[in-house]
């Protein structure tokens, strides 16, 4: 009982008392040790891949979402706008974006992201990203007149929800006096008599694909200025009231823009202007997806 040399660890198997040598003892110890190092690397490579390259890769991915950049320069102007994303992407790469010119882009976003307009080399205003949607989306941004006596800009953005129906964003970004509303109705055709619509301005609506006339129509009944839509179903589409009744500098007439401009001939039949309306857009300045 007195050996040191000899440890004594009872081990309780079938009512029997083993004595362990610490020989014994030790090469147990490091077998045991062992397939506990082939477990942990085990459960440490559990859920990966090798990839071609022979590294290893998860499965687990984060989702990627496609975000469509659609900007609308509706700033009255002869002086076209650059647009940078931070301080050295310029995104429009094909050339400055004139007034009433509109531009989609495909460029990877995140929050925090800021957005510059530039004309040369001043810059017109910057429009920050706070938050974007966990989804595939169109995000609409148009930088325009801020009022009638200043230069300021101001923004305003949607975002498109995914849908079957093509939608259509009716935007009034003109400053002045001027009053008029918005219509749309069938597209004009000989023997067939057109049907009108009245849109409101801030909104969003979806609308059957077909072929269509958009107009401005006056206070006295007369139509201020008018433009063609071709919707088709799973597109965005824009409708913006443009121009300004400067107090100082040039003034620009009411018009209407039209954004993408599709071709009538990619449609098989013209459908009857049935709008449901979706949401309320609302002047959002910096807000929604900012």
């Amino acid at each position: 009982q007195g050996d040191l040399s000899v440890l004594h660890q009872n081990i309780e198997a079938d009512g029997r008392h083993w004595i362990l040598r610490p020989s014994k003892m030790f090469a147990c110890f490091a077998f045991v040790l062992s397939c506990c190092m082939v477990l942990t690397e085990s459960l440490r490579h559990t859920g990966q891949h090798i990839n071609h390259d022979g590294r290893a890769g998860t499965f687990v991915k984060a989702l990627e979402f496609k975000h469509r950049l659609r900007i609308c320069n509706a700033y009255p102007g002869t002086a076209a706008i650059d647009i940078y994303k931070g301080k050295g992407d310029r995104l429009n790469g094909d050339g400055p974006m004139p007034y009433k010119s509109c531009n989609d882009f495909v460029t990877p976003l995140k929050a925090g992201d800021k957005l510059e307009f530039k004309i040369g080399d001043a810059n017109a205003g910057t429009f920050s990203i706070s938050d974007l949607p966990n989804n595939d989306a169109t995000l609409f941004l148009v930088i325009h007149r801020h009022d009638t006596l200043s230069t300021a800009v101001a923004f305003e953005s949607h975002v498109f929800a995914n849908l079957l129906n093509a939608q259509v964003a009716i935007v009034d970004t003109y400053k002045g006096t001027a009053k008029s509303e918005p219509r749309i109705m069938d597209a004009a055709s000989a023997g067939k008599k057109s049907r009108s619509e009245e849109l409101r301005f801030e909104s969003v609506v979806a609308v059957n694909p077909g072929v269509y006339d958009v107009a401005l129509v006056g206070s006295d009944g007369k139509t201020k200025a008018k433009n063609s839509l071709v919707a088709r179903n799973r597109e965005s589409f824009i409708i913006l009231r443009t121009g300004v009744e400067a107090k100082q500098g040039p003034s620009y007439p009411q018009e209407l823009v039209v954004y993408p401009k599709l071709d009538p001939s990619a449609l098989h039949s013209s459908a009857a202007p049935r709008v449901m309306m979706l949401s309320v857009l609302a002047i959002l300045g910096c807000a929604v997806w900012v």
